[in-house]
């Protein structure tokens, strides 16, 4: 991973340095502790650790949604740590997407209103070639006028991912992206997000808990204590469980429960 403190061009997302506190600094918790990050555009990368390891502050601070105690980080190119609320607010707005394990959909919406939602916020009108485009790359292209509770989990999530594509963000945030998610449901969702990756050069970064999910990236990072506790490239299931196993996040737990046999 990129340990210098100057921005690399081929870094979508950069932490440096990033510590966040909750609480005063002699008696609070430290989430994070000087952590050191890039992100490569054009990737996929999975962030994994124990529980209370950091990794889903991390996602906050890299995506704009906390503040770092210290520390910069930057997006597409912009120093996002001294920026304003409302600044931030344009900023995640307009150049990151974000797909959640609850959805995040408006129950009263149909599919095409909740897709075109973060470009009426933005005060921009959605060409409906392309919003008809990503619709089809999600599969829901029969589905257009259905509201949200005539949808099941794995088709909310779907427009979720449509919806996080319609702006072309710089990045793509996911927050267990496929945590309420059956098996077979989940591998499909990473599949669209591996596709948005391989094919339109899309930038993913999810936290997830789950080894299988994780290797579908391009790159894991573990985070144990707040700090980085190093990486795989080009993972499997079986490697990133033993990692994790390692970290002390599985100890009591045979890696193949955890990968279902997979390697």
């Amino acid at each position: 991973m990129k340990m210098s403190p100057n921005q690399d061009s081929d870094d979508v997302v950069r932490l440096h340095s990033v510590r966040k506190v909750y609480g005063n600094e002699r008696n609070g918790v430290v989430a994070l502790d000087g952590v050191t990050l890039g992100i490569a555009r054009g990737t996929f990368t999975a962030v994994m650790g124990p529980s209370g390891s950091g990794k889903s502050t991390a996602l906050h601070c890299a995506a704009g949604l906390d503040r770092p105690t210290s520390g910069t980080v930057v997006l597409d190119g912009q120093d996002i740590t001294g920026l304003s609320e409302r600044e931030l607010t344009e900023l995640r707005r307009e150049r990151i997407g974000f797909v959640f394990q609850s959805f995040n959909l408006l129950p009263a919406l149909t599919v095409v209103e909740n897709i075109q939602l973060p470009l009426r916020l933005a005060g921009r009108r959605a060409k409906r070639t392309e919003v008809d485009d990503v619709i089809a790359r999600v599969g829901l292209s029969d589905r257009k006028g259905h509201r949200p509770g005539e949808l099941s989990g794995g088709q909310q999530q779907r427009v979720a991912i449509a919806r996080a594509l319609i702006t072309r963000p710089a990045v793509i945030f996911g927050d267990e992206p496929t945590g309420s998610l059956d098996t077979r449901t989940a591998l499909e969702v990473l599949a669209l997000l591996r596709q948005a990756v391989r094919e339109v050069g899309q930038s993913v970064v999810i936290v997830t808990h789950d080894p299988v999910a994780a290797a579908h990236a391009d790159r894991v990072v573990f985070l144990a204590d707040g700090q980085i506790a190093g990486e795989l490239t080009s993972p499997t299931a079986h490697a990133v469980s033993e990692r994790m196993t390692q970290l002390g996040a599985w100890a009591d737990v045979p890696a193949a429960d955890l990968t279902g046999g997979l390697r």
